[in-house]
Parts: C-alpha cells; sequence; structure tokens
C-alpha cells in the first residue's frame, strides 16, 4: 500500500476512533433524554469532531466514511441498550447483521478508491472554488451536517424495531431479502466497477456490461433500496409509526434521483466519449434493459 495512502487512513482512524469516544460521552452526559435525542446529539457531536480533522488536514474527504460509520454504530447502541428487552430479537439480530454488512461493504469501498489525504471529492473542491471564503460553512453545513441529520433520519426505523413488541413476520422476511439484496448489488456493482478501472485499456471508456449495463448507477440503486429495506422493517415492527421513518428513504432516494444523478452524468458529459448515447440507452439508477448493447 502507498505510504501516503497508509499515512490517510491511519488519520482517518484516529479521527474515528475521536469521534467515537465524544459521541459515547455526549450520550452518557444526555443519558437522562430520549433515546433518540441521546443518538442525535452524539451524532452531531461525532459529525463535529471529523469536521474539525477535516479542517486540520484541509480534506472534507475525512467525511465520507460517515455515511457507512454511523448507522453501524447507531444500530450497536440500540442493540445493546435495554431496548431489546421487549423486541423481538430475531428481527433486532437480523438487522443488526444486516447493517454491518451494508457498512463493511461501503466503507470497504470508499478505502479502495481513497488515495490518501491529498485526495478530495470533486464535488467538494468544485464547492470549495465557487464558494471561496464560505467554503468551511458550507463544508459544516452541507457536506457534513446536512448528510448526518439525513442518516440520522433514514436511521430511525431502528428505533421503533428495537422496541416494537411486534413478532417476526413475512414481511420481515421480504425486509430482509430486500435489504440483503441491495447490499449485494453495491457489492457486485463495486467490484465490477474496480476490475473495470483496473484493467481499462482506453482512456474515457465507460462500463456497460455487467450491471452496469441495465442501470449507469446500480450502486446507487442498490443504496436506496437498503434505506427502503430498513423502512420495510420498521413497518414489520410499528406499522402505525410510518409516518416517522418514511422520510429518510425519500430523502436519500430525492439525493439521489435529483442531485447526486445530475450532478456525476454531467461531468461524465464532459470526460467520456458517447457518454450521451449510453444516456439515451441504459437507464440512470433504477434497473431495465437497455435499449441498446455497447
Amino acid at each position: 500500500m502507498d505510504s501516503r495512502k497508509s499515512k490517510g487512513i491511519l488519520y482517518q482512524i484516529i479521527a474515528y476512533i475521536t469521534a467515537l469516544a465524544v459521541a459515547i460521552g455526549v450520550a452518557y452526559y444526555c443519558q437522562d433524554m430520549h433515546i433518540l435525542l441521546q443518538v442525535l446529539w452524539a451524532d452531531l457531536a461525532a459529525t463535529l469532531v471529523i469536521f474539525i480533522f477535516s479542517q486540520i488536514f484541509h480534506n472534507s474527504s475525512f467525511y465520507d466514511a460517515y455515511w457507512s460509520v454511523a448507522p453501524a454504530v447507531i444500530v450497536g447502541y440500540y442493540l445493546f441498550a435495554p431496548l431489546l428487552e421487549t423486541a423481538d430479537p430475531i428481527r433486532g439480530w437480523l438487522v443488526f447483521i444486516l447493517v454491518q454488512y451494508w457498512s463493511w461493504r461501503l466503507t470497504l469501498n470508499f478505502l479502495r478508491g481513497w488515495q490518501g489525504l491529498h485526495q478530495q471529492d470533486w464535488r467538494y473542491d468544485d464547492l470549495a472554488s465557487k464558494t471561496g471564503k464560505w467554503f468551511p460553512i458550507v463544508d459544516l453545513l452541507g457536506i457534513q451536517i446536512f448528510p448526518t441529520l439525513m442518516v440520522y433520519a433514514a436511521c430511525l426505523p431502528l428505533y421503533w424495531i428495537y422496541t416494537s413488541e411486534a413478532s417476526f413476520g413475512a414481511l420481515d422476511i421480504i425486509a430482509a431479502i430486500v435489504t440483503f439484496g441491495a447490499v449485494t448489488i453495491e457489492l457486485l456493482a463495486d467490484n465490477q466497477l474496480h476490475r473495470f478501472v483496473k484493467n481499462k485499456k482506453e482512456k474515457g471508456a465507460t462500463l456497460t456490461s455487467g450491471l452496469w449495463a441495465y442501470s449507469r448507477h446500480p450502486n446507487y440503486f442498490g443504496e436506496m433500496m437498503f434505506w427502503w429495506g430498513l423502512f420495510l422493517f420498521g413497518l414489520a415492527a410499528s406499522p402505525e409509526n410510518w409516518m416517522y421513518f418514511v422520510a429518510g428513504g425519500l430523502t436519500i432516494s430525492c439525493l439521489f434521483f435529483f442531485i447526486s444523478v445530475p450532478m456525476i452524468d454531467k461531468r461524465m458529459m464532459q470526460r467520456r466519449k458517447n457518454y450521451q448515447e449510453i444516456m439515451d440507452n441504459i437507464s440512470g439508477i433504477i434497473p431495465w434493459f437497455p435499449k441498446k448493447r455497447f
């Protein structure tokens, strides 16, 4: 492994251990509050720690792994808090395992692609160039706090999953299939893209085989389906409270449909040959049969 990447990963580990320690301290300080507030304040405090590291090292990509790490910690907190005494243990442990599977896949993909502290997501570079001296505020509120709140909202079903007395049932099985299938789609898409980039012989070529023949962004499709899988688990546990946890999956879906994918497609149009033709023939996110094979 490149020494710069090794050093960057070491600093990432230090940052996230520090963030976890601060989150635990805040959760303990807030122990008399409702557990949803405990998790919220601990989540925001940990985000602030990562923001401080990103400012120290002038790299907002310190936050990139937070998306995958935070839910894994949150579900563990719910699982081992005294909530499971009333919840169905099968549902509780199954959700915990699936969230860890999702977290492992996403964190691994980030580490595989990140080259070290000298590399920052191109979207952050664009924002920095557009906002100038205001970028630290944009960084804190837009790149870090907003996604933290969005993922927190998407994790709300976990509270009802670990407090509901409803028994494990058919909807849980459907939810498990959707969630496991979603993460597996992401994992397959990651591996296909990694192999393509590693073996690509022609500059500017675009992957249009495997899952990528049916969707230009199959990894994003899997990501959306993961959060809707958690929604289904929440629906199985507490259907009467569906309005509290539908917003998370809906917000994340809107993020991909209306912000992330249009930004990436616009960039690809500038950098990849025949990308307009690919857009015309291959579905954007939801997999479907292509109009033309490439």
